[in-house]
């Protein structure tokens, strides 16, 4: 029995047979880059309600909207589509006959209230309407040369059969892959990417959005409890693997958590009366506190020192006390023939020390031969191999041959030599310790249990109980207590408060917490109780993401560290080949020289010793270990330092290029601007006692509401503050004109006005807004402007108290089609605000204009201080936006940009970036939107604002957490302090080996210039040491204030800014200059020799109207 007839056997009409009369929209649609546009598009558009379907093809550059034509109509769903960024033209429209699943929203009132029978009558059918799981894959890729690459990876690859969707991250060289596992495998994918001339490997292989947790499971006895858990666990619904381990009594399970949580997975093998709960997670913390390495090289150090102190003891009074002027007569006990006491006992120390401390360098530098390397263990043991092996050589011989004295030996070396690099290795893992650090903080800063609460159908707690953060699901209901940690991102839903977020923005003040704001998980609730909803839990949550961004960060490399790792590669080898020569030039020289010629005999021992103790020098002074820490410690404490400070940087190479930075440029809307259109003005038209403002943003605000325009959601945001009403009066006749406004008939006004709370009821309300004033809304400035009155209306009735209002809302045409006459004053007033770059509509009660309400997407406070801050770096600073030519200008006037690109359609953006790149320049694009990502992976530095698009913030190379623009100041400052730093490093390392080496073959050693074996051992350990010692330093970087930038210089020119001259281009038209970058180039008359004019554009007013009507 299908749903159908289970809908008509319980007296409901079936809605399988009776297929819908809708419309279907073929919009052209320009500037999509990539599959994450389509999937924008379609996940966007397609949850508005009245839209049924949405289909796009990146290929044929078009999509297929069915809606309903009640609710819509074919111009509107374009207008949709190009609000978010991309140029959509409706193509044509046609009718369809849509038959919805039962399951959709249109009918989700009606089977709400379907009571079935037996619940297996449903369950063969509505199983086929599941959710597919789709599986989702990490592929490296090789190759990648360009953007072009990634494009051309993400064309092919979304084009089969099975892959839902790609993202290609060129900077990582990676792949995002989610396919259909039923079609096509992982396997598949990489080899078809490898085909395409991009070499791939398989990183990861897991389900779409899937968790991973791991399990200790007490109870179990053989394999067979293997199977049973295994088997049970993978037959619940969105598990997607099991692996438990019997030797480990451990299990990985790898999950979808939109549809199964961990409490789930463990209640089901508790259920099986086995024991189970969370690994710990303070290994992670230990590993990057480096807690065992400065262990085990701390023990190394101390046990060292037992054999270390005695060595020096022995060469301290052997070497030299006895041969002292003070003790002439004094000589090294001789215990046999050739065999002194000091020997004897530097042997017995150096032995252990030999074959026993220095294992782990045996095997390490065994690991790196056999794979054909040579690293610095190989350096230590052969350095000490070779002092041991000469030492206990040279003493044999001298016993078998019957010397008359005893040799000198290099039996100090070894026990010397680890004494110094146990303490250099437990000092540098001490120090790389301190470079985590704020990584290490960023993850000890997740709470870990939660106060987990159920409501009963009132609303009312009914339970509590604390869980582990693990545990935690989405929806589930989490109660914050004052001072304590918040668990999970999510959404109040009751109480308020405020939340200390000082850790992931950088903002030091508390932020306010009041019902339907969100919350981030690690954040510290100060005040109030809160109850919270889970929205985002485990690998999902912001700290989560952070988390991982800022380890791949610090796990890349930069440039600068690739040069140097090359140069390391190279170094071990050719310090074994220099150690050799060293060796052979001081026998030659011994050889060729009186100065070892000893009663006419040449005296070969005191040669070799010589030769062989200053190629044994060479051997333990060089240090790759110097080369190879100088750039990634320094970045992993710069990215360190930029995650504290809300400063995202996702690895070395966008560190790197950012200090090379000459050219920055913005987006406007949401960049520069608030990225929302707000009410900034208004004039009213008519006297209080005719029409007061109260009443007339009670009509305007009922009218707009039913308008999803961005305009339209202006006005009803300032109604709503204004009124604090959430209450709107009645519609009906409601008409809509694309891109030209609204029409309808607004009642019921009277009842509504009896709600509102008056706050002025004490004024009298013929006084309110005889002159002008400035309301405070949502902490923007919005002033009411009352025009002459006497100019502009002859009547005195009272419209205060009608039940009905005719009204029509929109542009000039708009208003002039419906037969409403527009007075001079008021066209003159709208090409006044036109002029600053406001939006103005006109609002029409009883066919007589209202109200002029001017809207603008206000500038950001800082972005003009952000601006000034960047010119006087050098840079050069534009304003890329597809917004029309006047509103751009007027934009960058208020900020001090002096050349704007406008018009630019989103796909045009990335070509303007190369436009600037080929003029020789380092491009940093700084934006928020979809239509940015094409544009931020193009230039050499990406900056994403990190409360934009999802698909910009993958783009960039740089994350803003805040929305803050000095935070560009800051990125590039800090990136200039990393780089300096690096090369620091790698200065000293050089020249450290550069010296150093040289002395240790002894090339001083005419002049007196010598080091011995130990020395050079202690040298090497402590380069090491002051490399990541200087990194450190980093963590002094602290980011500009305002208060800092606000310079005089400043100030004077902040009060000029309206008076600077704008460049501006339409489109991809090439400019005609090269240098605006210096600040004492804002004259506002000549520049470069050519007087530039502030009208490079022209638009008849028609399309002006147009063009501020529909875009923002």
């Amino acid at each position: 029995m299908d749903y159908a007839e289970v809908c008509v056997e319980n007296g409901l009409a079936s809605y399988k047979h009776k297929p819908m009369l809708q419309k279907e929209a073929i919009v052209n649609i320009d500037g999509m880059t990539c599959h994450s546009c389509v999937a924008n598009i379609e996940e966007n558009v397609g949850k508005k309600p009245g839209i049924h379907s949405v289909k796009v093809s990146l290929a044929e550059k078009k999509g297929w909207v069915i809606y309903d034509p009640q609710k819509w109509t074919g111009e509107q769903v374009a207008e949709v589509i190009d609000d978010m960024g991309f140029d959509a033209s409706l193509a044509s429209t046609k009718d369809v006959h849509y038959e919805p699943d039962i399951d959709s929203g249109i009918f989700q009132a009606e089977t709400d209230k379907l009571i079935v029978g037996p619940s297996s009558s449903l369950d063969s059918d509505h199983s086929k309407d599941e959710k597919k799981l789709f599986k989702k894959c990490v592929l490296s890729v090789d190759r990648m040369a360009s953007s072009t690459c990634g494009a051309s990876i993400e064309k092919s690859i979304s084009e089969l059969q099975g892959v839902k969707s790609i993202v290609v991250a060129i900077m990582f060289s990676k792949a995002d892959v989610v396919y259909d596992n039923d079609v096509i495998s992982a396997a598949e994918i990489r080899d078809a990417i490898t085909d395409l001339g991009y070499p791939s490997q398989i990183l990861e292989d897991t389900a779409d959005g899937d968790s991973k947790i791991d399990l200790l499971i007490g109870g179990m006895t053989c394999a067979s409890c293997v199977h049973r858990i295994e088997s049970h666990v993978m037959s619940l619904r969105g598990v997607e693997s099991c692996s438990v381990a019997l030797a480990t009594s451990s299990a990985t399970v790898e999950f979808s958590p939109t549809i199964i949580g961990p409490r789930d997975i463990i209640e089901r093998i508790q259920n099986l009366g086995y024991s189970a709960e969370l690994a710990s997670r303070e290994d992670r913390l230990k590993r990057l506190g480096h807690a065992e390495d400065i262990l085990k090289w701390r023990t190394s150090f101390l046990i060292s020192l037992i054999f270390g102190v005695p060595v020096m003891v022995v060469m301290i009074y052997f070497h030299w006390i006895i041969h002292t002027p003070m003790h002439k007569d004094k000589q090294t006990p001789i215990l046999v023939k050739a065999l002194s006491l000091d020997n004897v006992i530097l042997f017995t120390l150096a032995t252990p020390v030999q074959f026993f401390g220095g294992r782990y360098f045996y095997v390490q530098s065994w690991k790196a031969i056999k794979h054909r390397t040579a690293n610095m263990d190989v350096l230590i043991v052969l350095a000490t191999s070779i002092a041991y092996i000469y030492s206990v050589s040279v003493v044999l011989i001298a016993i078998f041959r019957g010397w008359d004295f005893s040799p000198m030996t290099f039996f100090d070396v070894p026990p010397m030599l680890m004494v110094f690099i146990s303490l250099g290795r437990w000092l540098e893992y001490k120090a790389k310790g301190k470079t985590s650090e704020a990584l290490s903080k960023l993850m000890s800063m997740q709470a870990k249990v939660a106060l987990l609460v159920k409501k009963d159908e009132k609303g009312h707690i009914v339970s509590e109980r604390g869980i582990d953060i693990e545990l935690v699901q989405r929806g589930d209901l989490i109660k914050v207590l004052p001072g304590e940690k918040i668990a999970v991102d999510g959404i109040v839903v009751e109480g308020s408060s405020s939340a200390d977020e000082s850790f992931i923005t950088g903002e030091s003040m508390p932020v306010v917490k009041k019902p339907g704001n969100p919350v981030i998980g690690g954040s510290v609730n100060q005040t109030g109780l809160l109850i919270i909803e889970a929205t985002h839990v485990g690998q999902d949550s912001t700290l989560a993401q952070i988390v991982r961004l800022v380890e791949e960060a610090q796990t890349s490399k930069a440039p600068l560290q690739q040069t140097a790792d090359k140069l390391a590669g190279y170094f071990v080898p050719g310090v074994i080949v220099l150690s050799i020569t060293t060796l052979l030039v001081w026998i030659g020289i011994g050889w060729s020289t009186e100065k070892f010629v000893k009663n006419g005999i040449r005296d070969w021992e005191e040669i070799v010793r010589q030769a062989f103790e200053y190629a044994i020098t060479v051997l333990a002074i060089a240090c790759p270990c110097s080369l190879g820490l100088a750039t990634p410690t320094a970045i992993m404490v710069g990215t360190g330092v930029g995650a504290r400070n809300g400063i995202l940087i996702k690895g070395g190479e966008p560190l790197e290029v950012a200090q090379k930075i000459r050219t920055v440029v913005f987006d406007k809307t949401g960049t520069i601007t608030e990225g929302k259109p707000r009410v900034v003005k208004i004039f009213t038209t008519l006297p209080q006692q005719q029409l007061s403002l109260k009443n007339l943003c009670a009509i305007a605000g009922t009218a707009e509401s039913n308008s999803e325009h961005p305009i339209g959601n202006a006005i009803v945001l300032f109604a709503k503050e204004y009124l604090s009403n959430e209450r709107w009066a009645t519609v009906s006749r409601f008409r809509v004109s694309a891109g030209n406004g609204i029409a309808c008939d607004v009642s019921n006004v009277p009842n509504v006005m009896n709600t509102i709370l008056d706050f002025n009821s004490h004024k009298d309300h013929t006084q309110e807004f005889i002159q002008a004033k400035t309301l405070l809304i949502s902490n923007f400035n919005v002033d009411i402007v009352p025009l002459p009155q006497a100019d502009l209306t002859e009547s005195n009735e009272n419209w205060n108290h009608l039940d009905s209002y005719p009204a029509v809302i929109g542009s000039e045409k708009w208003l002039i089609s419906n037969g409403i006459p527009i007075p001079q004053h008021i066209i003159e007033i709208l090409s006044k605000e036109r002029q600053l770059g406001n939006i103005s509509i006109l609002i029409a009660i009883n066919n007589q204009v209202a109200a002029v309400v001017s809207i603008a997407d206000q500038v950001k406070p800082e972005a003009a201080l952000a601006v000034w801050s960047l010119h006087k770096m050098g840079m050069h600073v534009v304003l890329l936006t597809g917004d029309n030519a006047k509103t751009a200008e007027a934009t960058a006037r208020k900020v001090g940009i002096r050349e704007v690109f406008a018009e630019v359609l989103p796909n045009q953006k990335k070509d303007k970036i190369k436009q600037l790149q080929r003029n020789g320049e380092k491009v940093a694009m700084v934006g928020d939107g979809v239509n940015d990502s094409p544009a931020l992976a193009t230039a050499n530095v990406g900056i994403a604002i990190a409360n934009g698009s999802d698909v910009a913030i993958e783009s960039a190379g740089i994350v803003l957490v805040k929305n803050y623009l000095i935070d560009v100041v800051s990125a590039i400052r800090l990136s200039k302090s990393t780089i300096r730093r690096i090369r620091i490093n790698l200065f000293f390392a050089l020249i450290y080996n550069s010296i150093g080496i040289p002395i240790a073959a002894g090339v001083f050693h005419p002049i007196g210039i010598t080091i011995q074996p130990w020395m050079a051992a202690a040298a090497m350990a402590m380069s090491s040491v002051s490399v990541v010692t200087s990194s450190l330093f980093l963590k002094n970087f602290r980011k500009p204030t305002e208060h800092q930038l606000k310079s005089p210089e400043f100030k004077s020119f902040i009060k000029k800014v309206e008076e600077t001259e704008v460049l501006v281009y339409k489109g991809l038209e090439d400019p005609v200059h090269k240098d605006i970058s210096s600040p004492e180039k804002f004259t506002g008359t000549k520049y470069n020799g050519r007087k530039p004019s502030r009208r490079q554009f022209s638009l008849d007013e028609d399309d002006q109207e147009t063009r501020l009507v529909t875009h923002i």
